[in-house]
């Protein structure tokens, strides 16, 4: 799992409406109620999703999104687990 990638995601995320890895571009959308940031994208054949914290959320990661801190939680798609989160500049890969 390459962090610097992850990390140039989900400062694109946060602040535009595409992002671009290599030669890959994909375009961020926009969650159902809670209008949360969200893109699907490949790197190295794997698929995974950015998304924007949620602020409601009671967890720590919540927390963090309410003090004005950005905050993107990553998820591969086809195991349907989060594998990293990213703390404004900073990424943490979860255990396996």
């Amino acid at each position: 799992m390459d962090h610097e990638i992850f990390k140039m995601v989900a400062e694109q995320m946060m602040s535009g409406g595409v992002v671009s890895v290599g030669e890959g571009s994909w375009d961020v959308a926009r969650t159902g109620k809670k209008r949360l940031r969200t893109v699907r994208f490949a790197i190295s054949g794997k698929e995974y999703q950015a998304i924007e914290q949620n602020p409601e959320k009671p967890s720590r990661w919540g927390k963090l999104a309410r003090e004005g801190r950005r905050v993107v939680q990553f998820r591969d798609v086809a195991s349907g687990k989060y594998v990293a989160v990213a703390v404004d500049d900073h990424v943490t890969e979860y255990s396996r």
